[in-house]
């Protein structure tokens, strides 16, 4: 209640500016202004014009005055799309006009000031937005001559998957897609698919290498609380034998297919069992697992960290890691026994990875997952006869593209979705549903809907949260102590939506900005800018190019400036994947507080008095900035 009452107020005081014009340094109130426009689709040569559709301006105020509120995380916030939740909130008083049948808008005047633009289609072949929601224009600029506002087309109804190759035949600009880890996540042990080129993760199968040239774990030491890793696992006898619970090792089987046998060590009676291991999944980031199938479902078994090192204590953080040996072994009856149906790839995890996924149960209880055919797929996940795509493809960005594909001329563009085209908090979305961690309807971390399918790219964010998830995001054991930073991994979406970057009256960022969907760029995970060098940020924010002045203004740091970057204190790792990336400095107290490797994308800078620092154990604390460059270049860690 406090929240909205602050920001009624806030938002009132824009109104007021925005309904009286706006007062100058003097007192002096400037004049208003005309401004004219078009609303199309297409591109600038080739393009359709839209009638019909409502054009709103959005006050900059506005925006900034909601970016002041923490963000509620819940179905119905009031704040958590800075566009849509002021639009819904305020159409009453906010302008607008509708265009013509060609496409044109007109308003006559304009009070000065920044606004956003905001277009609404009037029928469902076009996705709201439009290509000046990014950027907050000023009235003098929106005046000075005619502006475009480019919609993005919609999915339409019945439009079916086609699969990637179908896209790349038109859109073969595209190629290095098939570089980024988004196709080259899961691949079918000894043979990429058509659509995955490993050539930019040269190291990707160092794991997948080692089980192939035959390897034995033993795991011991089983610790019932734990979650995923309930067992420590060793390549070699543990020093107490009567620790472990079994044994399972890998070996290429004469039919050339990677296979590993599970050992009863508490039972010799009980006979061994031999699976098939049908696919690696990751590699070229941090980590790789393995999927092995029992009878018409694949699951997942040990991790394989990259940066791992055996010296280390952190079980988290050594080369070999368990992952979920605890469905092929009872502790119970100390026998062998397989996964439970339930906990298959299929129904637990494939969402995020498949293009076009969709989830059914057969007669004999198995969980069958389905996406899209392509002749060049991974595997045939469905048992059709046809190869299926395991990774994401283009339309699970750009929406199931059969009647795309089937549209002719200047139709093509309205049957297809143009993410870039998009206000913010929509493309955000099309990431930021494998990025968090919601609860879906299969009551799992997949957000699918009561359909088992997940949500059209275009969809806006709170019908996702309402249509999708049972609950919005990450359970509690998911963020550090302080309730705010994210802990486990792949939840960079959850930290976003909290970040100036998405919420402010200057310029509304998406993951886009920064990370080049289609992989075209040069940098590790997809950026745009070497994230090594201040131009990754000073791209956007030219007013902090002088870095030293920067950090004498925000820090008294006189640090060497050529020692770090924007991300050494910006980008803090709060969040593990793989074996995080090593030791960090040793404070006063002795204590060392490990490095983790995954940034946290709410780009502030966490203090060492920081509740989920303050006062807890240096192995079980948030990373905070001296264990990266700024320790090593500016802070004294011994006073710490």
């Amino acid at each position: 209640m406090k929240m909205q009452r602050f920001k009624a107020s806030l938002i009132a005081l824009a109104g007021g500016l925005l309904l009286g014009g706006c007062m100058q340094p003097g007192g002096q109130l400037t004049a208003n202004a005309p401004i004219k426009g078009v609303v199309e689709n297409g591109t600038a040569e080739r393009f359709q014009k839209i009638a019909g559709a409502t054009v709103w301006l959005i006050p900059a105020a506005d925006v900034a005055a909601m970016a002041k509120t923490p963000v509620v995380i819940k179905k119905d916030s009031v704040n958590d799309e800075p566009l849509e939740d002021n639009l819904n909130a305020h159409r009453d008083r906010y302008l607008h006009a509708k265009t013509n049948a060609r496409g044109e808008f007109d308003f006559s005047s304009v009070p000065a000031g920044n606004y956003f633009v905001y277009a609404e289609p009037g029928d469902a072949t076009h996705l709201p937005g439009g290509s000046l929601t990014r950027k907050a224009l000023n009235t003098t600029e929106l005046a000075a001559k005619p502006v475009t506002v480019k919609l993005s087309g919609n999915t339409p109804a019945g439009a079916t998957y086609v699969g990637t190759s179908d896209c790349m035949e038109c859109h073969d600009d595209k190629e290095h897609f098939k570089q980024t880890m988004h196709r080259l996540g899961i691949q079918v042990v000894g043979k990429p698919s058509g659509l995955q080129d490993y050539s930019r993760f040269p190291e990707v199968n160092k794991g997948l290498n080692k089980l192939m040239a035959g390897t034995t774990f033993w795991f011991h030491g089983y610790d019932g609380k734990r979650s995923f890793d309930k067992y420590l696992i060793s390549t070699k006898a543990p020093a107490d034998l009567a620790s472990a619970s079994f044994t399972a090792t890998f070996f290429k089987d004469s039919d050339g297919k990677l296979k590993f046998r599970t050992s009863n060590l508490r039972n010799p009676a009980d006979a061994p069992r031999v699976y098939p291991v049908d696919a690696a999944y990751g590699g070229g980031v941090y980590k790789q697992r393995y999927l092995y199938r029992v009878g018409a479902n694949l699951f997942p078994f040990v991790q394989f960290n990259q940066l791992g090192d055996d010296s280390f204590a952190d079980r988290g953080r050594k080369q070999w890691r368990d992952y979920h040996s605890d469905w092929l072994f009872s502790e119970k009856t100390n026998k062998l026994t397989d996964p439970s149906k339930e906990k298959s790839f299929e129904k637990e995890c494939a969402s995020c990875h498949y293009n076009g996924y969709s989830l059914t149960k057969n007669a004999a209880g198995a969980y069958i997952a389905s996406s899209a055919t392509d002749p060049n797929g991974e595997m045939d996940v469905d048992g059709d006869g046809k190869l299926n795509e395991m990774n994401m493809g283009c339309e699970t960005c750009h929406g199931p593209g059969s009647a795309h594909k089937a549209a002719k001329g200047l139709a093509k563009f309205a049957s297809i979705v143009s993410p870039n085209k998009l206000a913010a908090e929509r493309e955000v979305m099309i990431c930021v549903q494998c990025h968090s961690r919601p609860q879906g309807y299969l009551k799992n971390d997949q957000p699918v809907n009561a359909a088992n399918q997940m949500m059209l790219p275009g969809t806006s964010r709170n019908a996702f949260l309402k249509e999708f998830t049972l609950r919005e995001d990450a359970a509690k054991g998911s963020y550090w102590a302080d309730g705010l930073h994210s802990k486990a991994h792949h939840q960079q979406g959850t930290d976003f939506i909290k970040s100036s970057k998405y919420r402010n009256g200057t310029q509304l960022v998406a993951c886009s900005s920064c990370h080049s969907p289609h992989g075209d760029a040069k940098f590790a995970h997809q950026l745009t800018q070497d994230p090594k060098s201040t131009a990754s940020c000073t791209t956007c924010h030219t007013n902090k190019v002088d870095l030293k002045a920067h950090l004498a203004d925000k820090a008294k740091c006189t640090v060497d400036v050529s020692k770090v970057t924007c991300n050494s204190c910006h980008g803090t790792k709060t969040m593990q994947s793989g074996a995080g990336m090593g030791k960090g400095l040793v404070a006063a107290d002795g204590k060392n507080y490990w490095m983790n490797d995954i940034t946290s994308h709410i780009y502030d800078v966490p203090r060492k008095d920081n509740k989920g620092v303050k006062g807890v154990a240096a192995n079980a604390a948030m990373p905070i900035p001296y264990t990266n460059a700024c320790g090593a270049a500016c802070h004294d860690v011994k006073k710490l």
